[in-house]
């Protein structure tokens, strides 16, 4: 089978085309990697996630706080979850921040009973590009 010079081009722009497509979706997803959490007494807590940098989203989950928030955690392609306890919420509460969101919905339930809670429930997840 013989192919013209311009199926052959078109052909060569489409396979361009795509392999740019697919290479700036993982630059942004790979420069879009870094998250935080802030949490604070009674439930309190801001969020931040696929942001370019750790500081940034470390800022702008301090900003978003909705209350005194003095305990931070930071994640970079992973998940992190935060739960309190539901029969008082200004006291236990548990936190986690691990490669995958199953694992960190379990731990930070686990650490919210472990310090005391009754009736955990999760407050607020969140992963980054990559978690």
């Amino acid at each position: 089978m013989i192919v013209s010079t311009a199926v052959a081009r078109r052909r060569a722009l489409f396979v361009a085309a795509i392999a740019l497509v697919i290479g700036a979706s993982c630059l942004m997803t790979k420069s879009h990697a870094a998250g935080a959490f802030a949490m604070g007494k009674c439930g309190a807590y801001g969020e931040a996630y696929d942001y370019p940098a750790v500081s940034t989203a470390l800022a702008a989950a301090l900003k978003q706080c909705s209350g005194d928030c003095k305990t931070t955690v930071t994640m970079k392609r992973a998940c992190a979850a935060f739960s309190v306890d539901m029969a008082n919420p200004c006291g236990a509460h548990g936190y986690a921040v691990k490669p995958r969101i199953s694992s960190s919905l379990n731990e930070a339930t686990r650490e919210c009973y472990k310090f005391g809670g009754k009736q955990c429930v999760i407050r607020a997840w969140a992963c980054d590009a990559k978690g």
